[in-house]
């Protein structure tokens, strides 16, 4: 919640945190209304009747365009072309605004998801079934070992409760759901029938090998590599990346289990890995 202020009001983390506390118990339900449910928000300052201080107020994005438009369309023909003339230094301020918040929106998407344990669904069942198939898994130091599907059964809570507590053990919520990706990727290896018995996998350095591939793809100087670092030294823009097409890190996840799993590529050394 804090960090969704600070994006929004654009200020630091620890003037977010004052914002958040200072926020009233509706006005906190509503933001936290607005995060859990993906709902576009806004926060401006309304001045109080019964103080001198101003407080903040949280308000649909979405409600609030519909009622502009709602605005515009009740008035009468004469007025439009003046107010459409007046407006439109706002709408390209509205305009640069959305390119800002577009050019974040996967950065923001993965941590709001990983900061409320999203996973798809079926994805600890697909999980059993990796662990099926090697020794273990290993997520930055913490062991899924293989024994655990002989004790427990696919759809088992207590194995979902095993593999979260291995999950929530990662602070960063933006490496934690790319985490969730790289499990993802490792599913579709169990579902296509792989029948080679594999040996401990380390999920992180999959990730990590991602990371390198698309630093290498986006010719991304040595000096601005350090500049552009995100937690646990992935690259921001890796973060900020969709997880489908030629580029997104589904694609990138893949040709780095290919590389780790020795899986054959062209002579270019990509692997085919499109993804719908």
């Amino acid at each position: 919640m804090a960090s969704e202020l600070a994006r929004t009001l654009k200020c630091s983390g620890d003037e977010a945190s004052d914002h958040l506390l200072n926020l009233s118990p509706f006005e906190m339900k509503t933001l936290l209304h607005h995060i859990l449910s993906g709902k576009e928000f806004v926060i401006k300052a309304v001045h109080s009747e019964h103080e001198d201080e101003s407080c903040l107020r949280v308000k649909s994005k979405k409600s609030q365009e519909e009622a502009n438009q709602f605005a515009r369309l009740s008035k009468s023909p004469q007025k439009k072309m003046l107010d459409l003339a007046l407006s439109q230094p706002e709408t390209e301020e509205e305009d640069i605004a959305m390119e800002t918040d577009r050019q974040g929106q996967w950065l923001r998407r993965r941590r709001l998801d990983g900061a409320l344990n999203r996973v798809p669904e079926g994805f600890y069942p697909r999980v059993w079934k990796v662990l099926s198939m090697c020794s273990g898994l290993s997520i930055e130091g913490k062991f899924l070992p293989n024994s655990l599907t002989r004790e427990m059964t696919p759809g088992e809570f207590k194995f979902a409760l095993r593999v979260e507590t291995v999950l929530n053990t990662i602070p960063q919520p933006e490496y934690r759901q790319l985490m969730v990706e790289a499990l993802i990727v490792l599913t579709m290896v169990s579902e296509n029938e792989w029948s080679v018995k594999m040996d401990e996998i380390h999920v992180d350095k999959l990730v990590h090998e991602a990371n390198a591939l698309f630093i290498k793809d986006q010719d991304i100087p040595k000096e601005s590599v350090k500049q552009c670092e995100g937690p646990t030294g992935i690259c921001l823009h890796f973060y900020d990346s969709a997880p489908s097409g030629r580029f997104g890190t589904m694609s990138y996840l893949c040709r780095a289990l290919a590389n780790i799993l020795h899986i054959p590529a062209d002579h270019e050394g990509n692997v085919e890995c499109n993804l719908s």
